[in-house]
């Protein structure tokens, strides 16, 4: 009996043990991508006399300040009458420390469905980490801005409504 005693007083006392011990926090998530990744406007490609001007190649630079790395799943733009692509394609991946350059090619498939007057026109993309997917909009900044609308008077000319 007094063994018996003993080995359940030793167990609960391993299991109390077991309960109390101090515990590590568990390390903090990573954050949401659109957190730590940064699109910047760096600038347009020149034209050529042979350059096709419904085309508008422009370059950005995503950055990634910390964490894991960051996958560019999707690149869009709001107007319905531009399509995008780029180069590298979608999807790609960025590591901190190690900024990537982009070139994104916007195409203007129909001037009717483009403003005449670009406001505060934005990329829209979708980026992916290990915590999170998440869509995020940048606003490229005057620059772009003023490119933007330049390259769309080239593109449609007379036909804008």
């Amino acid at each position: 009996m007094l063994a018996a005693l003993t080995a359940a007083a030793v167990l609960a006392a391993g299991v109390l043990l077991h309960l109390t011990r101090p515990r590590q926090p568990p390390p903090p998530e990573p954050p949401f991508p659109p957190q730590v990744t940064t699109i910047t406007y760096l600038k347009p490609q020149a034209r050529g006399s042979d350059t096709d001007n419904r085309n508008f190649i422009f370059y950005v630079q995503i950055a990634v300040e910390s964490g894991p790395p960051v996958t560019l799943v999707r690149l869009s733009q709001p107007y319905a009458g531009l399509s995008v692509n780029s180069s590298p394609p979608t999807p790609f991946r960025t590591v901190a420390g190690s900024p990537r350059k982009i070139a994104i090619t916007l195409r203007v498939t129909e001037c009717g469905e483009l403003p005449e007057n670009v406001g505060l026109p934005f990329l829209d993309v979708t980026l992916r980490n290990t915590r999170a997917i998440r869509s995020h909009s940048f606003i490229l900044g005057p620059r772009y801005t003023q490119d933007l609308s330049t390259a769309l008077q080239v593109a449609c000319g007379n036909n804008f409504r």
